[in-house]
C-alpha cells in the first residue's frame, strides 16, 4: 500500500468513527432512577412529546426542582428507535402501548374484531419515539379557530413562536425562510430522500399544484416530506430535550413508573401515587402537577382521580373532586391506503433492507434506505378549490416508498391475503388518503378502577357520513394522479386495490370506494382532544386556556389531549408546540 492509499484509509476510517460516535447517545442531563426525593416543585407526568418538553423548559429555572415519570423506559433498550427507516417496527413492543379499540360499527369492517390498533409510545420521549418523523405544524386557520373559539392566546400568531423555539432547520432552501429557525432541539430536514418520490411531486406538477412547504404561509400544493431526522437517525423530544441537554440536577426522571392517581386536597393536586418495581410510593407537590399522558392517559388518569363526567365516576364508585367533560371529543385523522407496484427497483422492500450494502452505508455514512423514513412526500388538497387560501385543506395524501406489509393494521386473515404485498423482492409504493378536519367525536372512559386496566377507547370513526364523502373525494384526487405521465412511466395503476370483501360493487364506483373505506380505513395515529382547552366558562372544556384543570388548582393537562380541534395534518409538532408554550406559562406565572 502507497503513502498516499494508507492516508486516504486513515482519514476514511477516522470520518466514519467519528460518524458512527455523532449518531450514539450521549445523554449528559440526569441519572436515571436516582432516589427520589420526597416532595418537587413541579411533577411532570408522561416523558412524551409534550412531558419532555414541559420537564426541561422547567428545570432551566435552576430554582424549580422538578421530577418526570415515564411509564416506560430508555429509548436506547431498542436500537431501532433510532433509525429512521425502522419505525414500523416498533409497533407491538415493550415501547408501545398496545391500545385496541372497542369494536366499531361504521368502520373496521375488515379488521379482527372490528377493532383498530393504537399505538402509543411507551418509553422517554413518548410517540415521538414511535412516529414516522413527518414533522408538521398544521394550517394557520386551525389556530385562528381556536382563538376564535376562546382559546385566548392560541392564534397563530401567539403559536408560531413556539413552533420556532423548537426547531433547528436543516434544509438548505428554507434556512432563510421567515417560517422557519435554527437553534431549537427538534431537527427538521429531509433525511435521505429517495428517487421515487421525485414522480409524485412530478404528478402533482403536472395536475397544475404548487411545490409548496406546508409549513409556510400556506399547506395548500405538494411537498417533500419534511422529517424530525438529525444525523441520520430520529430527532425525539426524549433525547433532544432530556437525554441530550446539558446536566441539571434539578431535574429527575424515574422511568418505568406508572403514576395511578393523583392526589386531591379540597380542590388542589398535592401530590401524585405511583408503582415502580412492583411497589407502591407518593412523591408531594409544591406547586404543580402537568399532566403530559397523552391523548388516552392523560384522561385515564385523571379519571381514576376523580376528575370527569360525574355519572361515569359515581358509576365506578370515585368521589368526584370536578366534574368535567374528560374522555369526550375524541378525534383522529382517518387513513386509507391505496397502492400500486411499478416497474423500476426504486422503492424499498425487505429485500433492500436486508442489503448488507444499504447496512454498511447506514452504519458508516448515513446514507441509504435506512436513513428515510420512507414517507417521502405530502400533498394537503381542498376539494373545493375557490376554499384555497381561505381555509384549511380538507384532505392529506402521504406518499410513502414501499407497499403494504407486516401485521400491524389487524386486518382480517383472508383480507390480508389481497392487501398485503408478500414478495419481498416486489417494488412499489402506498398513498394514504387522509381526512384533515374530521367531524366524527368519540369517547375514552374508564373500563374499571383498576389503573393498569386499559380504559375504553371509542373512535367512532365515520359515525358522521361526512367523513366518508371527504375521504372519496380524496380517492378521486389520488386517481387523478394515477393518470399522469409520471406515475404512468412507472407503470403505476389501481388494479391492486380490487378486493374481493367490496365485490359486490363496481370496482372504483362511489359505491365500491365507500365499502373500501368503512372495511380498511384506518388510524392515522393522530389521536387527540380528549382533555378539550376551552374558556372556564365552556362545558365541553377541561382544561382554560392556561391549561389549567377547571374547578382543580395545581393541575394542569399538556399533550395532544388538550387540542379543541385536532391540526390539520400530523400532530406531533403541535404536541410539542403545546409543551414549549406550557411551560412559558408556568415560568411567566400565568
Amino acid at each position: 500500500m502507497s503513502a498516499l492509499q494508507a492516508t486516504i484509509t486513515i482519514v476514511l476510517v477516522a470520518v466514519m468513527i467519528g460518524y458512527m460516535v455523532s449518531r450514539k447517545s450521549k445523554d449528559k442531563t440526569i441519572t436515571f432512577d436516582r432516589k427520589l426525593d420526597d416532595n418537587y416543585d413541579y411533577i411532570v407526568v408522561g416523558g412524551g412529546s409534550a412531558g419532555s418538553v414541559v420537564a426541561a423548559r422547567l428545570s432551566e429555572v435552576k430554582e424549580y426542582r422538578v421530577l418526570l415519570f415515564e411509564a416506560g423506559g430508555h429509548y436506547d433498550e431498542n436500537e431501532d428507535i433510532r433509525v429512521p427507516v425502522m419505525w414500523g417496527s416498533l409497533q407491538q413492543t415493550q415501547q408501545d402501548w398496545q391500545y385496541f379499540t372497542e369494536p366499531q360499527k361504521q368502520s373496521f369492517q375488515g379488521l379482527n374484531d372490528n377493532k383498530g390498533y393504537f399505538p402509543r409510545g411507551k418509553v422517554l420521549g413518548g410517540t415521538s419515539c414511535l412516529n414516522a418523523m413527518q414533522y408538521t405544524r398544521g394550517s394557520p386557520f386551525d389556530y385562528d379557530e381556536w382563538k376564535a373559539a376562546g382559546c385566548e392566546g392560541w392564534g397563530y400568531e401567539e403559536v408560531f413562536k413556539y413552533f420556532l423555539k423548537a426547531e433547528n432547520v436543516e434544509i438548505d432552501d428554507l434556512k432563510s425562510s421567515p417560517y422557519h429557525s435554527k437553534g431549537g432541539p427538534i431537527t427538521n430536514t429531509l433525511g435521505d430522500n429517495m428517487e421515487l418520490s421525485d414522480a409524485f411531486l412530478k404528478a402533482g406538477m403536472e395536475l397544475g399544484y404548487p411545490i409548496t412547504d406546508y409549513n409556510g404561509e400556506d399547506q395548500h400544493g405538494f411537498s417533500k416530506v419534511q422529517k424530525n431526522i438529525k444525523n441520520a437517525v430520529r430527532s425525539s423530544t426524549g433525547f433532544e430535550y432530556i437525554g441530550n441537554a446539558e446536566y441539571k440536577d434539578n431535574l429527575h426522571v424515574s422511568l418505568n413508573s406508572l403514576v395511578t392517581k393523583i392526589d386531591i386536597d379540597n380542590k388542589r393536586a398535592v401530590g401524585v401515587y405511583f408503582i415502580k418495581d412492583g411497589r407502591k410510593h407518593y412523591v408531594k407537590c409544591n406547586k404543580e402537577i402537568v399532566v403530559s399522558g397523552g391523548t388516552v392517559n392523560s384522561p385515564q388518569l385523571l379519571m381514576l382521580s376523580g376528575v370527569g363526567p360525574k355519572d361515569h365516576l359515581t358509576e365506578l364508585g370515585i368521589p368526584v373532586h370536578a366534574d368535567l367533560p374528560v374522555g369526550k371529543n375524541l378525534q383522529d385523522h382517518q387513513l386509507l391506503f391505496l397502492k400500486s407496484k411499478i416497474n423500476k427497483p426504486i422503492s424499498i422492500n425487505p429485500a433492500v433492507l436486508g442489503s448488507l450494502w444499504n447496512k454498511i452505508m447506514y452504519k458508516y455514512f448515513g446514507t441509504g434506505p435506512y436513513a428515510t423514513s420512507a414517507l417521502e412526500g405530502s400533498a394537503f388538497l381542498h376539494l373545493d378549490q375557490t376554499k384555497v387560501g381561505k381555509t384549511y385543506p380538507d384532505i392529506q395524501l402521504i406518499f410513502f416508498t414501499y407497499l403494504p406489509r407486516g401485521k400491524n393494521l389487524n386486518i382480517k386473515q383472508h383480507i390480508a391475503d389481497e392487501v398485503i404485498e408478500s414478495d419481498d423482492d416486489a417494488h412499489g409504493f402506498t398513498i394514504a388518503v387522509c381526512t384533515t378536519r374530521p367531524k366524527s367525536v368519540g369517547r375514552i372512559t374508564l373500563r374499571s378502577t383498576d389503573p393498569f386496566d386499559y380504559p375504553k377507547i371509542d373512535p367512532a370513526y365515520y359515525t358522521n357520513n361526512k367523513d366518508v364523502e371527504t375521504v372519496l373525494g380524496g380517492i378521486r384526487l389520488s386517481e387523478q394522479l394515477f393518470e399522469t405521465e409520471a406515475f404512468k412511466e412507472l407503470g403505476a395503476n389501481l388494479d391492486g386495490n380490487k378486493y374481493s370483501c367490496c365485490s359486490d360493487y363496481t370496482f372504483r364506483s362511489d359505491e365500491y370506494w365507500k365499502c373500501v373505506i368503512r372495511t380498511l380505513s384506518t388510524t392515522m395515529y393522530h389521536h387527540a382532544g380528549t382533555c378539550r382547552m376551552g374558556a372556564r366558562d365552556n362545558p365541553t372544556a377541561v382544561v382554560d386556556p392556561q391549561l389549567r384543570v377547571i374547578g382543580i388548582d395545581g393541575l394542569r393537562v399538556a399533550d395532544a389531549s388538550i387540542l379543541p380541534n385536532i391540526t390539520s395534518g400530523n400532530t406531533n409538532t403541535p404536541t410539542i408546540m403545546v409543551g414549549e408554550k406550557v411551560a412559558d406559562m408556568i415560568r411567566n406565572g400565568n
